[in-house]
């Protein structure tokens, strides 16, 4: 009962504080510069004593100057700043007050000091909360006194002030109703800004969901009738994985806008335990690929410059919601500006988003990352450019603007940099990681293009001494290996001719062999959010992009031996035949997160309330987790949690993981302090949920992927220009590879130029993406960036909608391209060879 008073004190107190002026940083400065003030006057009266009181002062004008600070307190503090502001007030204003009335006998200065604070302890808190901070602090302080006095008495004429005390309490809060009422409609206002913003960003992904849902009608035959069911024609099926992988897309990036915004609003800190060695230019042209253009032709206005690729520190799906706020603030102005391009340049520790639009007035760069500021748009939340530069903070770096009204807008964002030592301590850290986790293991390698498989291979070379590592040309010999013998996992291309990698994992995924429930990586070139989809459906267990440098290769090889995806033998390993208990007032939310568990051939038990949820724990043994909704009538959550932690029993420590729609950190904070192990938002993700359950029941970390490391040789001039991918070639040279980049590489991707021509003069589309395939994965791995953006400006168009690129310039830009790219790797290679020569 008094636990839940308190609870309630505290939140009036919250909400008092949440809007409105900042009254607690305005009184923690008046209250430091006040409280020295007056100790200083002192020394204008004849025989005061300068140690009076010193020690209890010296305490409040410390706290108040915490309060005043609060803009400089670390970002993981400050959503605890509200709550040490209690004490810091109940401490610094009654319980002070108090006790140095009571030392000193009362007195006239005593008592209007008591006055003084009183009125402000008023404008500081609500009526309840003053009422108890009076109290409290008068009874603190008394206690004090009795305790260090030897022979304590009551100032009569303090309390013979008692009336006129009470006289100001009540007043005050009378007068001060008024004020609440200014707060309480501010809040409104703010509050319903913030929703009609949320609506506004979430009509786009609303509407493309639609248009893709849309398409998918429009694909779908009419349904059969009688003893013929209707039947779709292989072009049928991948248009309708396009348009599955569109509307993904769009309900990801609807809860990326709920994410970026609740995370803003709630200044919730992020965490530092998540952060991984990225590369900025495999994260950049990652957010290129992956964000949802509307309309589809916006995507040729963006384009990527890397002239030289850095390593940093931070939290990639963080770095992905900054990426896509600056592309969709850049791509703003295209209807009206139909010539505005935006280009994103990698370089010099430095990602820089460049628009060529109506650009921004010198007057609003001053205010532009303030939250809830946006500059001539309307229905935005104001929010994105404030989380973006809390992003680059938490990062160590900064964002900065510059802009010239009608040429263009520049965003910079500057990142720490990393030390070689640190990188490569990282480097070996991480592959001595991954070869201890891999111990044992028999790995095949499924490639059909030769160079790419020595490739592989070279990358999975520290591998070699524990682990055994196999190659297949196509699918048709991966198979009749997997009939062979037993795998641990498979490395798996999907683009081969014959059998294609889905085909392969379907046909092992049906088998009956040894290898049904092997680990299948997929390794493709293709765009991810078209064939992660697929990939997915065919029972792959793991997804990793070409080209793909050594670290984050070995992570994904990694993470499905200790954290297995959603589909094949691998989930049904890991959760196959547990017991898990869902607790949710929502049959819909039951049914959604039931479907995903049986899929991994857990037993479920459904639940429509916290007091059922003891019931089945009491009546069942074995149960192996629970998962429980935070708000459902009667017995929530957070109770549901307590009563399971409290009840000493055989089942009481069983894992207990929060499901909500909120994320905020006093929502975690609850479900924590409640004794709960873990916490998912919804929509519940289905990796993200058998990953929970897999760390809670049984499971291991697993390996962050990371860019490849290593030092940047020295290159002349003519050579850093954004042709070769400097870091990707030089992490070659430590593998030995660069007379195989010579012999093979180089030749294979002129030849592949060469197919792509005879395939477009033949009018042979399929060809044509087949050729762009090939090149795409090529280029990308032999470190030729330039050509590899190229390519892959090309090959996605083609991929998605099977049309030519406008205009008739494209291919022999391309092959001029190729031509400039074969001219820098030769000179990149002599270079390198006569350095080691010379050395």
């Amino acid at each position: 009962m008094l636990t839940r008073f308190a609870r309630r004190l505290f939140q009036h107190y919250e909400e008092y504080h949440s809007y409105g002026p900042a009254r607690l940083k305005a009184i923690g400065v008046l209250g430091a510069i006040t409280y020295v003030l007056f100790y200083f006057l002192r020394f204008t009266r004849p025989h005061a004593s300068l140690t009076a009181d010193l020690a209890e002062r010296a305490l409040a004008v410390l706290l108040f100057a915490l309060l005043g600070l609060r803009d400089r307190w670390p970002v993981k503090l400050k959503p605890y700043y509200i709550r040490v502001s209690y004490f810091v007030l109940l401490y610094s204003l009654p319980c002070f007050t108090v006790l140095v009335a009571l030392e000193r006998g009362g007195g006239v200065p005593n008592i209007s000091n008591a006055f003084i604070i009183l009125c402000f302890l008023v404008l500081l808190t609500d009526w309840r909360n003053t009422i108890v901070m009076v109290l409290a602090g008068t009874a603190i302080a008394a206690l004090v006194y009795v305790l260090i006095t030897p022979h304590p008495h009551v100032p009569m004429d303090l309390v013979a002030q008692l009336p006129a005390f009470a006289l100001i309490l009540i007043g005050g809060q009378l007068f001060k109703s008024n004020t609440d009422k200014i707060d309480a409609e501010r809040k409104l206002r703010a509050t319903q800004a913030l929703a009609g913003s949320i609506a506004h960003e979430m009509r786009h992904p609303l509407a493309q969901l639609k248009h893709s849902l849309e398409s998918m009608e429009e694909v779908l035959p009419p349904p059969g009738t009688g003893r013929e069911p209707a039947r779709l024609s292989p072009q049928q099926v991948q248009a309708l994985y396009r348009h599955l992988a569109r509307g993904e897309q769009a309900v990801q990036r609807g809860l990326q806008v709920i994410s970026m915004t609740l995370d803003e609003v709630s200044a919730r800190p992020i965490d530092a335990s998540t952060f991984r060695y990225l590369s900025a230019a495999e994260v950049v042209q990652q957010a290129v690929e992956e964000y949802s253009y509307d309309p589809e032709e916006a995507r040729d206005c963006v384009s990527v410059q890397v002239k030289e690729d850095f390593t940093f520190r931070g939290d990639e799906t963080a770095y992905l919601f900054v990426l896509f706020n600056l592309i969709k603030n850049a791509l703003y102005y295209v209807a009206a500006y139909p010539r505005t391009r935006v280009t994103i340049m990698v370089g010099e520790q430095q990602v820089k988003v460049r628009d060529t639009g109506p650009g921004i007035a010198p007057e609003a760069l001053a205010g532009l990352f303030e939250p809830f500021r946006s500059v001539a748009k309307s229905g935005g939340t104001g929010l994105g450019l404030a989380y973006c530069q809390r992003v680059m903070r938490a990062f160590g770096g900064a964002i900065a603007c510059d802009s010239v009204p009608g040429e263009f807008t520049e965003f910079t964002m500057r990142f720490p940099v990393v030390s070689e030592q640190e990188r490569e301590q990282h480097r070996l850290a991480a592959v001595a990681q991954a070869r201890t986790v891999l111990a044992g293991k028999r790995l095949l390698i499924v490639e059909d293009d030769p160079v790419q498989r020595i490739a592989t291979r070279q990358k999975l070379g520290p591998l070699a001494v524990t682990t055994e590592l196999v190659e297949a040309e196509d699918g048709a010999v991966a198979l009749q290996l997997l009939a062979a013998r037993k795998y641990d996992i498979v490395l798996l291309d999907l683009h081969m001719p014959g059998l294609d990698g889905y085909a392969v994992a379907e046909k092992i995924r049906r088998g009956e062999g040894p290898n049904r429930h092997v680990y299948i990586v997929a390794y493709t070139s293709e765009p991810a959010h078209l064939a992660r989809a697929k990939a997915l459906k065919c029972g792959m267990d793991g997804f990793v992009s070409k080209p793909c440098s050594q670290l984050p290769l070995l992570g994904a090889l990694q993470h499905v031996v200790q954290q297995p995806g959603v589909t094949g033998g691998s989930a049904a390993g890991r959760l196959a035949g547990r017991r898990i208990l869902i607790a949710d007032d929502s049959a819909f939310n039951r049914k959604a997160i039931a479907a995903y568990l049986r899929n991994a051939a857990a037993i479920v038990i459904e639940v429509e309330h916290g007091r059922a949820v003891l019931e089945q724990l009491q009546a069942q043994d074995g149960i192996d987790a629970v998962i429980v909704d935070l708000h459902m009538p009667g017995m929530d959550g957070l109770e549901t949690a307590r009563a399971i932690r409290a009840a000493h029993e055989s089942w009481s420590a069983v894992p207990v993981i929060a499901m909500t729609a909120r994320s905020d950190e006093p929502a975690v904070t609850a479900a924590t302090e409640a004794g709960m192990n873990g916490f998912l938002v919804k929509p519940v993700d289905a990796l993200l949920l058998y990953d929970t359950l897999r760390r809670l029941i049984g499971g291991g970390a697993s390996l962050p992927a990371a860019s490849d490391t290593g030092e940047r040789p020295a290159v002349p001039p003519a050579q850093d220009d954004g042709l070769l991918n400097l870091q990707r070639l030089e992490s070659y040279r430590r593998l030995g590879m660069l007379e195989e980049l010579l012999d093979d590489y180089v030749p294979e991707m002129a030849s592949l130029v060469e197919t792509l021509r005879c395939a477009v003069e033949g009018g042979d589309v399929q060809g044509s993406i087949d050729a762009l395939h090939s090149l795409l994965g090529m280029s990308g791995e032999a470190g030729a960036q330039a050509l590899y953006q190229e390519v892959r400006k090309l090959y996605v168009p083609l991929l998605e909608q099977g049309e030519w690129p406008a205009g008739s310039n494209w291919l022999p830009q391309l092959q001029a391209l190729g031509v400039r790219t074969e001219e820098a790797l030769r000179v990149y290679c002599a270079m390198q060879s006569s350095r080691s020569g010379a050395g």
